[in-house]
């Protein structure tokens, strides 16, 4: 069934947070020694008046020291329940291509895997460009189109291919094109990639994974996935899943 990103979204994250916090986990399997919260806390701008669109459960900010003073927005409700534990932090809950916020407000703009949720990320960015300052900082963290590529090869073998639907099939968020789209509103355009891969050694938290993107799988699903997974396992020590993770920063010039 096609459906759009922000609908896809709506469907996984507006009334509970289980679904982001099975991801979050399986990334806990990371083989860099920083994870990616310290890797993204040492590149962000975290001082000044920051603001970070789509924030999820606010992990970033329990996670890193800083000296800014946080506002963060989310389109769910539920997740705007969470990231109000968030000490300092005001919460808006709004749309991320209409925010609430007066042009130039904004020291710093952080957008952490978020912008393949929406249907017309274009209209975000320019949103991030008007309510930064100028020589404000954005920070905009995207996937490859090849992320997680192991994982989602499981989805045919299970009689289950919407697994395989890329988040990005419709909006074209990827690694490869998003800095361009970036480079439209803004100046200084780095791209900087997160070394890392995931060995996982057990099935439970592939399985987590994948009911967190396509619901509750039926025993034979299940069974299926337990095969193909141990077999890997078997064979390699371990399930790997290649990542491909990016950091693209940018500057609000006086365009």
């Amino acid at each position: 069934m096609t459906t759009t990103p922000s609908a896809r979204a709506v469907s996984q994250y507006a009334t509970a947070t289980g679904n982001l916090a099975a991801r979050m986990a399986l990334h806990s399997y990371g083989t860099n020694p920083q994870d990616w919260f310290a890797w993204l806390g040492e590149r962000l701008p975290l001082s000044g008046d920051v603001l970070e669109v789509g924030a999820g459960t606010g992990e970033l900010w329990h996670r890193v020291s800083h000296r800014a003073r946080p506002t963060l927005t989310d389109f769910s409700p539920a997740m705007c329940a969470r990231l109000r534990e968030v000490p300092g932090a005001q919460v808006m809950r709004c749309d991320a291509a209409y925010l609430p916020f007066g042009d130039g407000t904004a020291d710093a703009v952080i957008a952490n895997s978020m912008l393949y949720h929406l249907d017309d990320p274009a209209a975000a960015l320019r949103e991030f460009a008007r309510v930064l300052r100028p020589g404000g900082r954005l920070a905009v963290a995207v996937n490859g189109s090849d992320h997680l590529a192991e994982l989602n090869a499981l989805g045919p073998v299970i009689g289950r291919p919407d697994l395989a639907v890329r988040f990005h099939d419709s909006n074209d968020v990827t690694a490869e094109a998003t800095p361009a789209r970036v480079a439209a509103h803004f100046d200084d355009v780095t791209v900087e990639r997160y070394p890392d891969e995931l060995v996982v050694p057990a099935v439970e938290p592939i399985l987590a994974y994948i009911a967190s993107m396509i619901g509750p799988l039926t025993a034979e699903q299940e069974d299926a996935a337990r095969v193909a997974i141990e077999a890997r396992i078997d064979a390699e020590g371990a399930f790997r899943v290649r990542k491909h993770t990016v950091l693209i920063s940018a500057a609000r010039g006086s365009r």
